[in-house]
Parts: C-alpha cells; sequence; structure tokens
C-alpha cells in the first residue's frame, strides 16, 4: 500500500508542479479535472444513502465557480457568478419540482451543498494562482498541507496513542496531529524561504509568512479530511472512489488541500490590502 502510494506521488507531483508553473489554462484545467472527478464521487457517496443529487447542475456549479475566478483572473471586470448562480439555483429547485422522486428538498440541498463547497474552495485554488506572486504562493499553500500530513502519518504510526477522531479516521492520532503542526509549520517556513530568494526582491513571501501558513494550514486543514471522512462514514465506505492508486478518489486527495487553499488564499489577500 505505502508502495503504492509513493510511486503514484512520484508520478502525479512532477505533472502537479507544472501545471502551478504554467499556470493559465493548463492549471485551470487540472483543478477542474479535479473538481469534476471529486463532484462525481461526492455525488454517487450520497446516493448510497439513497439521495439523488442533480450532478449536471452540481458540475454546472463546479465549473461556475472556477470560470469566474479564472475570468477574474484575466480580466476582473467579467463576472458570471451572481447570474450564473440564480439560473443554477432557480433551474436545480424546478428540476426538482417536476422530478417529485424520492428526497427532492434533500436532493436538492446536497446538489447545492457539494457544488458550492468544491467550486467556492476551488476558486480560491484560482485565485491564490492569480495573485501577485501566485507562483511562489501556491508553490508555498499547497505543497504545506501535504508536508503536515506526512509528519502527521509517520509520527502518528510510530508514536499514536490518543485518537483524535475515533468515529470518523479512526487512524489519525493527536500526537500525529500535532507533529504535522510543528512539521508543517517548520517546513513550510523553509519552503517559503527558498522561494523568496527566487522570487527576488519586492515579494512579500517569506519566511515568517511561511510559518504562519504552515500553522494555520496544519491545524484548520484536517478538518476537510475528517469532513470528507464523515460523509464516507456515512456512505460506508473507506474511499470516495479508487481511480487514484494507493490514493484512493480525487475527493479524498483535494479534501484538505482546498480547505489550504481557502486559508492561504485569504491570508495572502489580507496581507496585499
Amino acid at each position: 500500500m505505502l508502495r503504492t502510494r509513493l510511486l503514484t506521488a512520484a508520478i502525479l507531483i512532477p505533472i502537479v508542479v507544472y501545471c502551478i508553473y504554467l499556470g493559465g489554462p493548463l492549471f485551470l484545467a487540472l483543478v477542474v479535472l479535479l473538481l469534476t472527478l471529486a463532484e462525481i464521487e461526492f455525488c454517487r457517496l450520497v446516493a448510497r444513502r439513497g439521495f439523488r443529487p442533480a450532478l449536471a447542475f452540481g458540475l454546472g456549479m463546479v465549473w461556475l465557480f472556477l470560470l469566474d475566478a479564472q475570468l477574474d483572473v484575466q480580466f476582473s471586470t467579467l463576472r458570471l457568478l451572481q447570474p450564473g448562480m440564480a439560473l443554477i439555483l432557480l433551474g436545480s429547485l424546478a428540476w426538482q419540482l417536476f422530478r417529485r422522486q424520492g428526497s427532492p428538498v434533500a436532493d436538492w440541498a446536497l446538489t447545492v451543498t457539494g457544488g458550492l463547497y468544491l467550486g467556492l474552495c476551488g476558486a480560491c485554488l484560482i485565485g491564490l494562482r492569480g495573485l501577485h506572486d501566485g507562483l511562489w504562493w501556491t508553490l508555498t499553500v499547497v505543497p504545506s498541507i501535504m508536508l503536515a500530513d506526512t509528519g502527521a502519518y509517520f509520527v502518528g504510526r510510530a508514536w499514536g496513542r490518543h485518537k483524535l477522531s475515533p468515529t470518523l479516521s479512526p487512524g489519525k492520532t493527536w500526537e500525529g496531529y500535532v507533529a504535522g503542526v510543528i512539521i508543517g509549520g517548520l517546513m513550510t517556513a523553509l519552503l517559503a524561504s527558498l522561494w523568496h530568494s527566487g522570487a527576488g526582491a519586492g515579494t512579500a513571501i517569506s519566511g515568517v509568512h511561511g510559518l504562519i501558513l504552515g500553522v494555520l494550514i496544519a491545524v484548520f486543514a484536517p478538518l476537510g479530511d475528517l469532513a470528507v471522512s464523515m460523509i464516507k462514514r456515512q456512505a460506508g465506505v473507506k474511499d470516495s472512489s479508487s481511480i487514484i492508486p494507493g490514493h484512493g478518489g480525487a475527493l479524498d486527495r483535494v479534501d484538505s488541500i482546498l480547505w489550504a487553499a481557502v486559508i492561504g488564499y485569504y491570508y495572502v489577500w489580507v496581507l496585499m490590502l
């Protein structure tokens, strides 16, 4: 299992870094692909409990948020979000009115919730890359949660004794969580210091901001993982899918990254005010 995880990571990480480096349409395409798969997985998970969210409207909402974020980066004045949201909200509700099968109110709520959660958080990832020095900030934020998760995983396996959330994620421990916060903060500070030298003079990114971001992300982003674990627990499955060997599904991979993106985007946004 660990060997498969490492092999998959060795293949995917260079692809992700390359897409982040180039930014623009390629990075947008990567985020769209991952969140499209995540939305499909979300709908399939809740379908196991008898619910039937409208996948087309959920995907439409995800794509709307991502496209609006990309247009905001490129043009700033062309906004699609408000009219698009009105169309999707009213259209998805009308669909349930005419369909009226199963639990239409819950199905409509799940349609909106899934698209809103993935789309809004994903838009922060697009927005982060589009900020001034967005390349360096994105290459700080995304690896940050991975570094924290890696530290938490190995320390938790070796010395973990006290369960963090026994009912949602039995493998996580408080020892691993604390180690993830410490390792994530220190390694992100080191990474940001490295990027500071690469970005050159005039950049706001620094080891201090890396440390703050690393700690914030390591403290709060695991809640994204636990949130998806809660959904999977109710669906009675271990992974959202098996599309990524050794890592489960797209939703499993982006759960904490989305929280990191929100934290990172608004941290930098406030910093730039």
